[in-house]
């Protein structure tokens, strides 16, 4: 069935809007829509604003024009709702006829639209939702940034192998989380550790305060983390403020709870946490000193995170295809996304041709403050070329 008629078939069953499609059949053939589904208000907000300025300073800096074709961002805000980001996917497939779909900072978010990618044979860019069977849902996903047990089993190892024995988790209670929770339980006592609670938290308006009187306790040698961005600064005042550190427990994490446009506001606090995840601002490659200074040059001083760099790093798979493809769409696109190798900002990736999963390394880093008087995740130990251990790879 050609994309046509299948968005002619998506209108009629699901929206009664009969007069879009002729109206977005209009488009000119010289153009290349890419619809981004983004948290633009709400609790999430900050995040999808790093993921539409990572997209845009892509742009910015190699034109916007690719194969002779116009690239359109086509921004929608999913306000944080899995049943509107749904409801975004269809209009923006059926309404504004995009020719990629992208974005989604949650999983239910992408797990939403996921039916809507397959159904209209739209390739579509999965910049953060970061449980495992994200790329599952759809044969249309292609994920630009990571995955939650790819990024864990690095503080999961190097915690052992430096005098941590004892160990409690605490997650936010949703996909990624209990993906975090497992991955690291997994391979911490695989390489002797002993993870003595499992603690879930609420996603929506946490109070971490009493589950972090629980781990201290419990007194465990640690306490492995794991929050969805954006809510990283109050963890930390209530870590704090429960005065864990000073009671011996030591805070591991995912680079999620310490995020590059968040953590230099958190003070000394957040000085010596030792995390795993795929990139910091301080990064040393020449690559990402320059993508970091145009960032900043581009959004008042502010530091790119690792949202920004899934973007940044989609819209390069989306060109790259885009001139392998002399400009076609479709399942053609789809396919030239697929394999593709290059040099991130983050390091070196790629996009694994069988599973459309990313392969990347994985950094051990520890806060520290840099000359420049700032807070960073400073890089000590790589992990390299890392598959998502929950995905054939």
């Amino acid at each position: 069935m050609k994309r046509r008629q299948i968005l002619a078939a998506l209108c009629a069953s699901a929206f009664a809007c009969s007069a879009a499609l002729p109206l977005a059949a209009q488009a000119k053939d010289d153009t290349v829509k890419v619809g981004l589904i983004l948290s633009m208000t709400g609790p999430f907000a900050s995040t999808g604003k790093q993921l539409e300025q990572g997209a845009r300073l892509y742009m910015a800096q190699h034109g916007d024009t690719v194969a002779g074709k116009k690239i359109e961002l086509v921004v929608k805000d999913d306000t944080g709702a899995p049943d509107h980001s749904r409801r975004v996917a269809q209009e923006l497939v059926v309404q504004d006829q995009v020719d990629v779909l992208g974005g989604f900072v949650l999983t239910p978010l992408a797990l939403s639209a996921a039916k809507v990618a397959t159904q209209s044979k739209t390739p579509t860019l999965v910049m953060v939702a970061a449980t495992s069977s994200v790329i599952d849902a759809s044969p249309y996903f292609i994920r630009s940034s990571f995955t939650l047990p790819q990024v864990t089993i690095g503080v999961a190892e190097w915690a052992p192998a430096n005098g941590i024995k004892s160990v409690a988790t605490l997650v936010s209670d949703y996909g990624p989380g209990i993906d975090a929770e497992k991955a690291f339980i997994e391979r911490f006592e695989q390489k002797g550790g002993n993870v003595v609670e499992a603690i879930r938290v609420p996603m929506q308006n946490p109070d971490f305060a009493p589950f972090l009187q629980r781990v201290k306790d419990i007194k465990p040698d640690a306490v492995f983390v794991f929050l969805p961005a954006g809510v990283g600064t109050q963890f930390m005042k209530q870590f704090s403020d429960r005065g864990l550190a000073g009671a011996g427990v030591k805070l591991l994490a995912t680079g999620d709870v310490i995020e590059d446009d968040i953590l230099n506001g958190m003070g000394d606090v957040a000085l010596d946490v030792v995390s795993s995840h795929h990139y910091s601002a301080a990064h040393p490659s020449g690559l990402n000193k320059e993508f970091v200074q145009a960032f900043k040059e581009a959004y008042n001083g502010k530091r790119p995170n690792y949202m920004a760099v899934a973007a940044y790093d989609g819209m390069n798979i989306l060109y790259n295809a885009l001139k392998a493809t002399g400009g076609n769409t479709g399942d053609e696109l789809l396919e030239a996304m697929k394999g593709q190798k290059f040099e991130s900002p983050r390091g070196p990736i790629q996009i694994d041709a069988k599973t459309r999963d990313i392969v990347q390394d994985v950094y051990i880093r520890r806060v520290q403050r840099l000359d420049d008087g700032e807070l960073y995740s400073v890089e000590f130990d790589v992990m390299k070329e890392v598959h998502d251990p929950a995905q054939r790879g």
